[in-house]
This record gives C-alpha cells, structure tokens and sequence, in this order.
C-alpha cells in the first residue's frame, strides 16, 4: 500500500486540489453571470490539463529510466492540451446575426487549460497570481466596459412590418438606412391572403425617434401597420 501513498502520490493530490480550487473560482464567476461554459466545465478544464501535465511529467520517467535510449520530452503532452482545447472554447461561442456572445467565457476557457499545466508543473505562485488576474479582467474590466463602452455598443431594436404582398421592401429599407438603423436580421412570411409580415431585426448607437420613424413607414402606400417588438 505505502508504493501507492508515496510522496508522489500527495503531490499529485495537492497539485489536483489546487487545480480545483483556482479553476473553480475562475469558472463561478462565469457561472454567476449565466454563461454557458460554468464552475464544473471550468474545473474539468483545469484538472483535466493539470492531469496531462503530471503524466507528462511522472508517467514515463521509470519506463525512461529502464531504457537509456529513450529521450524523454515533458512538453509534448502539455502542447497537444493546449491547441486541442480548442473545441471546448468553440462550443461557448454563440452567433446570432451580427452578435457574437461567448468569446470570453471561450478564453476563460482556454485559459484555465493553461492554468492546469502550471499547477501540474509545480508552479503554485504563477498560478495564484494569474488566477488573481483573471478574476480581476473579469469581473472589474465587465463593469469598467458597462460603464464607459455601453454608449459605443449596438443597440437592438425589432420591428414587425405588415404590407400588402406583391409590394416591395426597397423603400422600407431606404428609411430604416435613413434613421442609421443597420439590418441584422430579416424575417418574412405570409400573413393574411393579401398581405405579408415583415420582421426586422435592427442594430444602432443612436437615439431613435419612434415617432417621426413610424409617420415616414405609415406614409409608405404599402404598409398597413408597424409595430415594436419587445425583448
């Protein structure tokens, strides 16, 4: 039994603990915030590489001692981790139109994988610290962009058109551009016999006159009814 429980084996055991506890902290945030990607992926992620570290490390060095031509290559492991994390980071990653959403919780990602080889490699400190920085880009730098990047943001805005059905969209399209309300993504489909339901889903950084926007689409001799839809 005490060929098992050896000082290996507990450091092994502190370094997986460790793993847990860093990658943990980094992946509850993400959580907290409803991403896709939260604490138990983010742990996955850490012990997971911090396991291919230490078999980097530990796995073949009796196989490499028993044979003295073979050369033994701690990096190798490790470097096939790093690029092959990849997948995980791409399934976080949403596209809808023109906004993407998950790109950091897929560096988050990526990043604990990382974190998991240093702490593997027995590189506790680098570790702490980094962690201390990542949690810091995360949570003050969010609330640093709400609060001075919210004005340079596209806002979303959805309009329900109908119009009369063999008319066409063109002049629609002129005063949306007009009002600098920049086309994401465009529905359309049949509504009554005679009419067609045209939804428009819009994008801006400006202010919208609702009013003035609506009188210039109901003068339109196509158009029956526009209507706002919420979020």
């Amino acid at each position: 039994m005490e060929q098992y429980f050896n000082d290996q084996f507990l450091t092994v055991m502190f370094k997986i603990i460790i793993a847990i506890f860093l990658s943990g902290a980094i992946g509850m945030e993400r959580g907290m915030g409803n991403h896709h990607a939260g604490l138990r992926t983010h742990i996955l992620v850490g012990v997971g590489s911090c396991l291919m570290m230490i078999l980097s490390l530990y796995g073949f060095t009796e196989f490499s001692e028993e044979h003295a031509y073979v050369r033994f290559d701690p990096a190798r492991i490790p470097s096939y981790v790093i690029s092959g994390i990849g997948f995980l980071g791409a399934g976080t990653i949403l596209v809808n139109g023109t906004t993407v959403r998950g790109l950091t919780t897929a560096a988050s990602v990526w990043t604990v994988a990382g974190l998991g080889l240093v702490i593997g490699a027995g590189m506790y400190m680098e570790a702490v610290f980094t962690t201390i920085i990542i949690l810091l880009v995360l949570i003050f730098l969010n609330n640093f962009e709400k609060l001075f990047l919210s004005s340079k943001k596209q806002k979303a805005y959805r309009l329900d058109i109908e119009l009369d059905r063999e008319e066409s969209i063109a002049p629609i399209m002129e005063i949306l551009e007009r009002h600098h309300l920049a086309l994401a993504n465009m529905k359309m489909k049949k509504h009554h016999h005679d009419s067609r339901l045209l939804h428009v889903e819009l994008e801006t950084r400006h202010a919208i006159n609702e009013i003035e926007l609506f009188e210039e689409l109901t003068d339109l001799t196509n158009i029956r009814s526009v209507s706002t839809v919420k979020s």
